[in-house]
């Protein structure tokens, strides 16, 4: 299939997509949790989570004692893949069903090709977690969703990289994170954070303090839930004083009091005359916000936006 008819940003209806999201965020923390489970930690997390590829979202190379293996969403195909260096390769369906088939079936799927995985069989994040194995409810999945879900991380992806071209200090790839099941891109100041106080439901303390250890302004992308249709996000920890009265561009954009950072609706992006203008307003507004207030060096920190083929210049 030809995705050329698709490119651009996708419409992402919210009740069509919020079931299949809920699945889906269940799928990539099985799959996220083997990497989890087979490689050596890195600060942030941020050897465990998923990237945004031409087909889906995968996990990149998984040691596997001197070869690796790669578990990618393929949404084009509908299938989860599973290949491995010496050539082998497994598929597991995309489809509705329960949660514990889906789990027995990666499972096989890595103990036939050599790497058999034990992992944490409980969600995390997520305040009512079913362990893997004894989720047996039907659960929805609609592959035409899923495609336009994907298809939107494509974008915010590219803008997201294009962002993170300007900044000289600490910043996190872009990548996705199956716990909270964002995109995600992060800029620190150097400087170290208070202690985190905690208290994420089904994640261990020790993970959000370590992933919290140094000042951050944080800006992502998720499908939305709990009321709170597909958005953007951006926020500070610690959030600085007078951060949530910030004047923030574009017009749709608003401080959400519950959540603790500033909204933007995918819609009031994909619908401008210029989305990627519009969400690199955003993205940089926030970030002069949290920087500005909370003091960051950001003579020492900033550079220009990142040019194809010209190095950055120095001295």
């Amino acid at each position: 299939m030809s995705m050329a008819a698709n490119d651009g940003w996708p419409e992402l209806d919210f009740k069509a997509l919020q079931p299949t999201a809920e699945t889906l965020r269940l799928m990539t923390q099985i799959v996220g949790k083997v990497r989890l489970a087979r490689t050596p930690w890195v600060n942030h997390s941020w050897h465990v989570t998923l990237h945004v590829s031409a087909r889906g979202l995968t996990t990149s190379l998984v040691p596997n004692g001197g070869s690796a293996f790669e578990l990618e969403f393929d949404f084009i195909a509908g299938a989860l893949v599973v290949r491995t260096t010496g050539g082998d390769e497994r598929r597991v369906p995309l489809a509705p069903g329960a949660i514990a088939d889906f789990y027995a079936q990666v499972m096989a799927a890595l103990a036939s090709i050599g790497a058999p995985t034990t992992i944490d069989p409980t969600p995390n994040e997520m305040p009512e977690a079913i362990a893997f194995p004894h989720d047996t409810a039907p659960r929805p999945y609609d592959p035409t969703a899923a495609r336009a879900f994907w298809r939107a991380l494509v974008q915010v992806d590219r803008v997201f990289h294009r962002f993170r071209t300007g900044f000289l200090g600490k910043v996190s790839p872009v990548h996705f994170f199956w716990g909270s099941f964002d995109l995600a891109v992060t800029r620190f100041s150097g400087r170290r954070a208070p202690l985190h106080p905690g208290g994420v439901p089904h994640l261990p303390d020790a993970v959000v303090r370590e992933a919290y250890s140094h000042e951050v302004s944080s800006a992502g992308f998720w499908p939305g839930g709990g009321g709170v249709e597909p958005s953007f996000y951006s926020y500070a920890y610690p959030a600085p004083a007078g951060f949530a009265a910030a004047k923030v561009a574009p017009p749709a954009a608003r401080f959400d009091a519950a959540l603790g950072e500033f909204l933007l609706p995918y819609e009031a992006v994909r619908s401008a005359a210029d989305p990627d203008a519009a969400l690199l307003a955003f993205l940089q507004s926030t970030y002069d916000a949290a920087a500005d207030l909370a003091g960051w060096d950001r003579a020492a920190l900033e550079c220009a936006e990142g040019r194809i083929g010209v190095p950055r210049p120095v001295g």
